[in-house]
């Protein structure tokens, strides 16, 4: 099976590409940063299965022109041979008030966040569905189901990725081709590192109500549910929850799974108000706290 990662030379992209590389997939690595890409490269062949198998670096930016991320998937294909999984996980997460956020910073994340995983789709979407075989995989985020303090950019870019797998999935369906979007919590990854430098206070409270998880994790999740075909891919019992909670209209796997969404929603929905009743604490503790520290420079 041929594996085109975007985002692949470093975080949840990589561990799923070496999750998929231990299984006998090839594997084409597409990322901005060529030297990321190498050392991905040479991090994932050291768990190949067979001598056969392949690494192919792409360095493209896919969220800004289509036509060139299209040239470089068609001739990865070439080289290669069609995609059969593709894993759109290419994102950028900044966080701040919607006031202090520059308009350019909600551009930049709906460009990278869901631009970027449209182009790559787009490029692969005709040949699965001439050969009647294929995978889409999106990685949204917990912030794609959940608004939180802080995301108002994050959080919109994320959603859009839940639309864009939702209706996709309604029209490919018909030629073989199945859709898997995933739901990661925060994740020990350089981007996290990145994105805690700037979050403000609340968002920050807010997130470590959760402990932060490996990106292992999260990628034997994601490939596990890909390959049982499953359309959502949360983890742990509070992705679970969330998934349930927020299911909607969205595409069922299996009558079993929309049994289970019905039944446990009574329950999920109190313990979701209990959540979101702690989060509105921490809010107005970091508000009255920044009060006083007003009040208190005014009378200095």
């Amino acid at each position: 099976a041929l594996l085109t990662v975007t985002g692949g030379s470093s975080g949840i992209g990589k561990c799923i590409a070496i999750e998929c590389y231990k299984q006998g997939a090839f594997i084409t690595l597409v990322a901005r940063n060529e030297d990321r890409l190498l050392q991905a490269k040479k991090e994932i062949e050291k768990h190949s299965i067979n001598d056969k198998q392949v690494v192919l670096c792409i360095s493209v930016d896919v969220s800004q022109d289509y036509n060139q991320v299209e040239n470089v998937i068609k001739q990865a294909q070439e080289k290669l041979g069609p995609v059969d999984m593709l894993v759109n996980c290419a994102g950028l997460s900044l966080s701040g008030k919607f006031e202090d956020l520059e308009v350019s910073t909600f551009e930049k994340l709906m460009s990278v966040n869901y631009l970027g995983s449209v182009y790559p789709s787009r490029a692969v979407i005709t040949t699965m569905k001439e050969r009647r075989v294929g995978r889409i995989v999106f990685v949204s985020s917990q912030a794609g189901q959940l608004g939180l303090f802080g995301f108002t950019a994050y959080s919109s870019s994320k959603f859009a990725i839940r639309g864009l797998a939702e209706a996709l999935q309604m029209e490919v369906k018909p030629y073989n081709v199945y859709v898997t979007v995933a739901y990661p919590p925060d994740t020990d990854t350089p981007g996290f590192a990145e994105e805690n430098k700037t979050k403000p206070l609340e968002t920050r409270l807010i997130s470590e109500t959760t402990s932060v998880c490996k990106p292992e994790q999260v990628a034997k999740q994601i490939v596990k549910d890909a390959i049982q075909g499953n359309f959502n891919s949360s983890i742990g019992s509070d992705g679970y929850m969330l998934s349930a909670l927020t299911c909607g209209m969205a595409p069922v796997t299996s009558i079993t799974e929309g049994l289970q969404q019905v039944v446990t929603m009574g329950l999920f929905r109190t313990i979701a108000l209990f959540y979101l009743g702690s989060f509105d604490s921490i809010i107005r503790r970091c508000m009255m706290q920044r009060a006083k520290s007003e009040i208190a420079d005014k009378t200095d």
